[in-house]
């Protein structure tokens, strides 16, 4: 997954509705680049305190040297988990201007854009993400997922497939296709594809949650919270099927689902990975 995977709120039960966002754009974009003096590990999970102390000398290292992309590249990931997405938009694209070449940045600003709700410059960054010789897979599952943003659900699945030509199997890009097809109101293959997903060894909570969606849209709802009850308490589970209920009951559930994957992933406090 691009850097690290955004952490969907279950208390909020249609969060999980798209860990599309959460799960792809939250991948491994930041993954690979050095930890700076004062940066948080990405998948370590920390208090809001702890990262607004990250945040504070991250951003002195930056005004210092605005032009070293791996503290840029930090510091953004910090502002994310504290939801100042477009302070790190801003940030990214100073570092972008002053690293033409640097990959890692480009893929942390495209992200960056994607999660600010601005799809179509997104789009245009991740291009320039990776190398067509060398592609990315997560790259190629984020864009995917920006794809999916913009409606363009055949594109974002030329994405998936050639992500999962890279890496057959790999759980992210098949949660992230499966709930693709689910939004392109394709709901029986979104379901064969979770299922794939949700076996994997490697598959965690979010997935079997994109599951349980696309099996509650069905109107499968036995067997959605059954899915949900491998992860959650019973208490919650029940919550978290019940919002998908009144979700299917609305008029109009698809422009639901679609305003839900179009709003900006909201930070899930500091314990959420940049």
């Amino acid at each position: 997954m691009l850097a690290t995977p955004l952490q969907p709120s279950r208390a909020g039960a249609l969060s999980l509705a798209v860990a599309l966002v959460a799960l792809s754009l939250g991948g491994c974009l930041g993954r690979g680049t050095a930890e700076t003096t004062g940066s948080l590990r990405a998948d370590a999970p920390a208090s809001e305190a702890a990262v607004r102390q990250s945040a504070e000398a991250l951003g002195r290292q930056f005004e210092a040297n605005p032009g070293h992309a791996e503290t840029g590249v930090a510091y953004a990931a910090a502002l994310r988990r504290l939801g100042q997405h477009a302070q790190a938009v801003a940030v990214l694209q100073q570092v972008a201007i002053r690293n033409p070449g640097a990959l890692p940045v480009f893929a942390a600003y495209g992200k960056a854009l994607a999660e600010a709700g601005r799809f179509r410059e997104a789009q245009d960054v991740l291009t320039r993400a990776h190398l067509p010789e060398r592609p990315d897979w997560r790259i190629l599952s984020v864009q995917g997922t920006v794809a999916d943003q913009l409606g363009d659900f055949q594109g974002a699945q030329r994405y998936y497939e050639a992500a999962l030509r890279i890496v057959p199997g790999e759980p992210s890009v098949l949660s992230n296709q499966g709930l693709s097809y689910a939004l392109a109101k394709r709901l029986p293959e979104g379901e064969v594809i979770l299922r794939q997903a949700a076996l994997h060894q490697r598959a965690d909570g979010r997935v079997r949650q994109n599951l349980a969606l696309v099996l509650g849209l069905q109107g499968k709802f036995a067997e959605a919270e059954t899915v949900l009850r491998q992860d959650m308490p019973q208490q919650e589970a029940a919550q978290t099927l019940a919002s998908i209920k009144r979700m299917v009951a609305q008029p109009n559930s698809w422009k639901t689902l679609r305003q839900q994957a179009d709003a900006k992933p909201a930070a899930d406090k500091a314990g959420q990975n940049g």
